[in-house]
């Protein structure tokens, strides 16, 4: 009993690092921390954050760069 759907499982999500910040990113999707999608800069994440949040996302990018 309770071997009817055997079949039925959730899989772990896909992911691939962002080529330009390394972080994991799920494949043909836009990073979300750097806004880049195939080396293109899709959207501005810098636009919304304060200064001190700025200058930090830009450390953690020229890091990530840098390696």
């Amino acid at each position: 009993m309770g071997q009817r759907r055997m079949h039925i499982f959730i899989t772990p999500a896909a992911l691939a690092s962002c080529q330009k910040c390394q972080k994991p990113v799920r494949p043909h999707t836009m990073c979300n921390n750097c806004g880049f999608y195939k080396g293109v800069q899709v959207k501005d994440v810098m636009a919304k954050l304060t200064k001190k949040e700025k200058k930090a996302r830009e450390a953690e990018i020229k890091e990530a760069e840098k390696k």
